[in-house]
């Protein structure tokens, strides 16, 4: 079997809405965000990031969520 061919979209056709009072809602087509692969985004900051943390603070992070999941499975066993 052989592919048919992709259909070119033509929009000759107006997508306005006029009324009464004369003013109209027209539909804007071109496209809102647009680069190449050759300039993508630039990073941005993050605001938080484990990685910035101390390993100190890791492991008592670690540890908080960890009591906090014990706490739910303790409950949900009551």
């Amino acid at each position: 079997m052989v592919p048919a061919a992709p259909q070119a979209h033509h929009s000759d056709h107006a997508h306005g809405h006029s009324h009464d009072d004369g003013h109209s809602h027209g539909h804007d087509h071109t496209p809102a965000h647009v680069h190449g692969a050759a300039s993508p985004h630039p990073a941005q900051a993050a605001h938080w990031s484990i990685l910035r943390m101390t390993m100190a603070a890791r492991l008592a992070a670690a540890l908080a969520v960890c009591a906090v999941l014990w706490g739910v499975v303790f409950l949900a066993m009551r």
